[in-house]
């Protein structure tokens, strides 16, 4: 159909908004399917207060204690989740006396802190800051840090990470594949001990023990392999005349979920586009963010290792002071994940215990459309 107008409108989305007036974007299938602008006389966040379980959430992970904190038999702590995806953060902070193979789905690490190297079937990846790491389901696999300050964030998805399709920017666009790492054989031949690999199907655990080291791969083929990227050999699509959905920075996809990630570009140059991220009520997803690092300017009080977790249903936007100030930036300095969620995230007990309640409350004060 093509789109309707009725009443005060911009010409454009995101682009010359009437004075006095806070656009609203409506969509479906996240940023993918069809939309309409709304275009409100008050910000759209501008609740006084909530009822129900349905409201935005904020936990601060730097407060989270996973048991591989401590004990280098332990595991990660699992913190928001639904049927498609898991949330879980480890800052083991010794090597795994152990290799563990998920059966039950594929995993997906991001390196918030640390360094060191995680032994796969394949050969060996080293890890960094801005690392992310994917590790297909049944992978065998030991993470062996190099010191002892450790921060990722795990996202365990049903079924597979696959590339984006890049359309009409083309394949070298966002990131170009010759920046992808595969790893090299390194087989260990010579360990002359027991290992054990520590299998979890069916959310329950396993384990099987080899009189060898069961990383003797000599040499591996086919499409099928961990791999990983860095935020920094991410380039962002920008338009410097209107502001560009989140959808626009899609670093992996999911049946279940969209992996977008946010890292420092220009902000648009025409002086009526918005430089923040418009106000949207997306109906069928949820949509969570991890920030890693740098000044994350559309939202207050917020440090890294701290998520947000914004419901269907609701509405999610800048706070007042960047909508206020966004004529004042020339450029973003932030590094983050994105996770849009298909089905509705659940904020799991660690979760709970390490949310900020009052986050909610943090756009109150005063706007300027």
């Amino acid at each position: 159909m093509y789109p309707l107008k009725k009443g005060k409108t911009a010409q454009q989305a995101h682009v010359g908004l009437p004075e006095g007036t806070f656009e609203e974007e409506h969509g479906r299938r996240g940023f993918y399917g069809k939309s309409a602008h709304l275009y409100h006389t008050h910000p759209p966040t501008g609740w006084i207060r909530f009822e129900g379980k349905l409201r935005p959430h904020c936990i601060d992970c730097n407060k989270l204690h996973p048991t591989d904190m401590d004990d280098p038999k332990g595991s990660p702590v699992p913190f928001l989740g639904n049927g498609d995806v898991r949330l879980s953060v480890s800052r083991r902070s010794a090597p795994m006396p152990f290799y563990f193979r998920n059966a039950d789905g594929d995993e997906l690490y991001f390196i918030h802190r640390g360094r060191g190297v995680i032994e796969t079937d394949f050969g060996p990846l080293t890890f960094e800051p801005g690392d992310y790491i994917i590790l297909p389901r049944a992978v065998t696999y030991r993470v062996v840090p190099e010191v002892s300050d450790n921060f990722f964030l795990i996202i365990e998805s049903k079924t597979e990470f696959e590339q984006p399709d890049k359309g009409l920017i083309g394949q070298h666009a966002l990131y170009d594949p010759a920046v992808i790492v595969t790893p090299e054989p390194l087989p260990n031949l010579d360990d002359d001990r027991e290992w054990e690999i520590r299998i979890k199907a069916g959310e329950e655990f396993s384990s099987v023990v080899y009189p060898f080291n069961p990383m003797d791969v000599v040499g591996w083929k086919g499409d099928l392999t961990a791999w990983k990227i860095n935020l920094r050999d991410i380039r962002p699509v920008m338009s410097h005349r209107a502001h560009l959905p989140p959808s626009a920075h899609t670093t992996f996809v999911t049946q279940g979920a969209v992996v977008c990630s946010f890292v420092p570009r220009p902000l648009e140059e025409d002086p009526d586009a918005l430089r923040v991220p418009f106000f949207h009520r997306n109906t069928d997803y949820d949509e969570f963010i991890f920030y890693h690092d740098g000044n994350f300017f559309s939202r207050d009080n917020i440090k890294a290792g701290m998520v947000t977790l914004h419901p269907r249903g609701i509405h999610h936007g800048p706070h007042p002071k960047a909508l206020a100030g966004q004529k004042n930036k020339t450029h973003t300095d932030e590094y983050a994940v994105m996770l849009d969620g298909l089905n509705p995230i659940d904020v799991l007990p660690a979760g709970e215990a390490a949310e900020w309640p009052d986050y909610w409350k943090s756009w109150a004060g005063p706007a300027a459309p």
